[in-house]
């Protein structure tokens, strides 16, 4: 069980830090686009952070992972209004979409090896 938590810490953080560290959020989106949709992916990454750590440190481990999964559902959703307002170029959205869907995977599977 402490596996799941350590790769989807890990990719979490990946993905919160991806767009930090080539700058997506302050040199791609339009000004617009970056104080909406580029703070509330920002937000809801940190959040998804912030519910693993308290999924592992908490006796009922299911409700907290299901509140992790909406997190990442919802990143999923702004990534896809940014390509769909031309902020994102397909690449980058395809590159950050397999990091969602891996973190999504293993959300699963640890909700599943829970009690």
């Amino acid at each position: 069980m402490f596996n799941y938590l350590l790769q989807t810490n890990y990719t979490a953080m990946s993905l919160f830090l991806h767009p930090l560290r080539h700058n997506l959020v302050y040199t791609i989106f339009n000004r617009e686009y970056k104080f909406t949709l580029g703070e509330s992916i920002k937000k809801e990454t940190m959040d998804l952070i912030k519910n693993i750590y308290r999924a592992n440190s908490s006796i009922n481990k299911k409700q907290l992972i299901e509140v992790a999964r909406e997190n990442i559902e919802m990143i999923r959703l702004d990534l896809r209004m940014l390509k769909d307002f031309k902020q994102l170029n397909l690449r980058k959205f395809v590159f950050l979409n397999e990091k969602i869907e891996v973190i999504s995977k293993q959300l699963v599977a640890w909700k599943n090896s829970s009690k």
